[in-house]
């Protein structure tokens, strides 16, 4: 296993994206999150090795196909997930981790190298904010046990205080494509060509039920 990691944690297909039930469909909403994490891999592989980690066997088995490690995810929390994750990195030999979700639909590989070039130096912890301010689109630690994880309510200002607390000073990037995920309906307007994609899916396919397995 290489040096850095980047490890994507994913809720069952059917679960996730709940918020965007007052316009999406159980199908969309399963198209949607199938889409995003199979672009989030795709785009995460040209920069290091993934590690996906459900509780899943769907999502696992997508994760499979498209060439990342796939971990069975004990329990239903979602930084005890990464917790895991982290110590099977460990276990591995890896040194750094890149955690990222899987619903930022305008991530490109650019913001990619520029939180490992801002993450050189040891220890590091680089935190990107989401669009609203409050959650985290992107933690980068050095070595892996720097901090616990503190995703959740208002994960981006608990980062930087477990940074602080550490001892580190946290590296902040703003960028558009970390920024900008889909978590509630207004955010489908500014992402209409993921819609677009997901509604021909659904056109094609001949058996819609066979899109809830999770």
């Amino acid at each position: 296993m290489t040096d850095l990691c980047i490890l994507i944690p994913a809720k069952p297909f059917q679960e996730a994206k709940t918020r965007l039930s007052p316009v999406l469909s159980p199908q969309q909403r399963v198209l949607l999150s199938r889409y995003l994490l199979k672009r989030t891999i795709h785009i995460a592989q040209q920069v290091s090795e993934v590690v996906v980690i459900s509780r899943s066997q769907a999502v696992r088995q997508l994760a499979k196909q498209a060439g990342a490690w796939s971990l069975v995810e004990f329990g239903t929390d979602l930084n005890r997930a990464l917790q895991q994750g982290l110590r099977w990195i460990e276990a591995q030999g890896g040194q750094s981790v890149l955690i990222l979700p899987a619903d930022l639909p305008h991530l490109q590989t650019e913001p990619l190298w520029q939180i490992i070039a801002l993450g050189k130096t040891i220890p590091a912890l680089v935190v990107a904010p989401c669009q609203r301010g409050e959650g985290t689109n992107a933690l980068f630690l050095r070595p892996l046990g720097l901090i616990e994880p503190q995703f959740g309510l208002n994960s981006f200002t608990r980062h930087q205080q477990a940074a602080h607390h550490a001892g580190i000073e946290p590296i902040i990037i703003n960028h558009p494509a970390l920024a900008f995920d889909i978590d509630i309906p207004i955010d489908l307007e500014q992402a209409r060509y993921v819609m677009r994609e997901i509604e021909l899916k659904l056109c094609q396919a001949n058996n819609p039920s066979i899109l809830l397995q999770s």
